[in-house]
């Protein structure tokens, strides 16, 4: 029985390692993103300046908007299907958790197809009426 109850110790252990290492890759992901935003935000700005546009157009606003919430949608979809990963890898058969997990990788893919579509209909209206 000190057997059985050595392995439940030693599988909290490693469950207990993974968790730190994953909080600490979605927290350094994170970070990498909003400065991968800010780059991206001077960039376009000095993009614009070589044009020699003194700012972007509406239709310009729009995209550059659209863009970004589509990427921070996708990062957070990427997240949720991740914990979804890993609830249901550590549910250990239980149905209520196993279910739980299932649902939260779906509605995580879900909400990315639903994102995947606002953004076609922004850009199409966008593009017809510019």
């Amino acid at each position: 029985m000190t057997g059985m109850k050595h392995i439940k110790i030693h599988r909290k252990r490693i469950l207990g390692k993974l968790s730190a290492v994953t909080t600490a890759v979605f927290a350094l992901s994170i970070a990498h993103s909003a400065s991968v935003l800010a780059n991206a935000k001077d960039q376009i700005l000095t993009g614009a300046g070589a044009t020699g546009q003194q700012g972007a157009s509406l239709q310009d606003q729009i995209q550059v908007v659209t863009n970004i919430l589509l990427f921070l949608i996708g990062v957070i979809a990427v997240i949720a299907i991740i914990i979804g990963g890993i609830r249901y890898t550590t549910s250990n058969g239980d149905a209520s958790q196993t279910k739980a997990a299932k649902d939260t990788i779906l509605y995580a893919v879900v909400g990315l197809v639903v994102a995947i579509m606002a953004y076609a209909i922004v850009s199409w209206v966008v593009r017809a009426f510019a």
